[in-house]
């Protein structure tokens, strides 16, 4: 059974920083490219971050980059994301998910509020 568990969201004051997890299992986890979305009421999800399976190479979407940082640990079939520097913008619900993959998790809420 594949299951993906984020956890680590919380609210936040702006310019603070979270780390999220999101533990994989049930697939593969190492040989697959890992994503984080996120989503607000009433929008579309939304690409945040991405990771090669190695960990080697990954992208940004151009409203996160140099604020958030992507890794993983195949060894403990986890992927991260460093939230710096958070923004009101930045208030939504994170997902993680293999690309190729129909599996999402039940997410994890991030809220920036003052």
């Amino acid at each position: 059974q594949v299951q993906l568990v984020e956890s680590g969201g919380g609210k936040v004051q702006p310019g603070e920083s979270l780390r999220l997890s999101c533990e994989a299992s049930g697939f593969p986890f190492s040989i697959y490219t890992m994503r984080w979305y996120r989503q607000t009421p009433g929008k579309e999800r939304e690409l945040v971050a991405t990771i090669s399976s190695n960990g080697g190479s990954t992208n940004y979407a151009d409203s996160v980059k140099g604020r958030f940082t992507i890794s993983r640990d195949n060894a403990k079939n986890t992927v991260y994301l460093q939230m710096n520097s958070l923004k009101p913008e930045d208030t939504a619900v994170y997902y993680c998910k293999a690309f190729g993959r129909a599996d999402w998790g039940q997410g994890t809420q991030v809220t920036v509020s003052s």
